[in-house]
């Protein structure tokens, strides 16, 4: 049975939380099929896993691009704790994942992290990104009542 955008968005939170404590920059995202079971769920990698693509969404994208049709992929959901980034925002398009749900904003990314080199966060809205494309992906976010909670992960991280 489908749960709530703030249920999903809240697992994300943990998994950020995890991404962290393992050592990566603290972003989650999980992939929810039509039915709302969770399918899949990946943190960050880039730093344990010296990737620098290893964000948790295009991490995500590309492993349900292994494993899922591109026809199935269509009618999932991706959560993520912060919107996407644009090659993230890339990687979701190319995989066929048909609808992002995210927490916060970008720009608010952007006023967490600074000038960060680890992290040199876009303000570049993933609405715009996919707008330059072919498909309708929708798009479903921020959400107030959890953008508190996904930036609380990050406080002290990039200092």
């Amino acid at each position: 049975m489908y749960q709530s955008h703030e249920f999903y968005l809240r697992r994300c939170i943990e998994i950020s939380k995890d991404s962290r404590a393992h050592g990566n920059t603290p972003f989650g995202a999980l992939l929810v099929d039509k039915d709302g079971n969770i399918l899949m769920e990946q943190e960050n990698i880039e730093i344990t896993e010296k990737v620098c693509t290893g964000h948790a969404e295009a991490t995500l994208a590309a492993c349900a691009s292994h494993e899922y049709s591109k026809a199935f992929l269509w009618d999932c959901t991706l959560y993520t704790t912060a919107e996407p980034c644009a090659m993230c925002a890339g990687a979701i398009y190319w995989a066929n994942i048909g609808r992002v749900v995210y927490g916060m904003t970008e720009r608010r990314l952007l006023e967490l992290t600074g000038s960060n080199e680890q992290n040199p966060t876009f303000d570049l809205p993933c609405r715009n990104v996919f707008a330059c494309g072919q498909k309708k992906i929708e798009v479903v976010g921020p959400f107030p009542e959890v953008e508190v909670e996904a930036a609380a992960v990050h406080e002290g991280y990039w200092d």
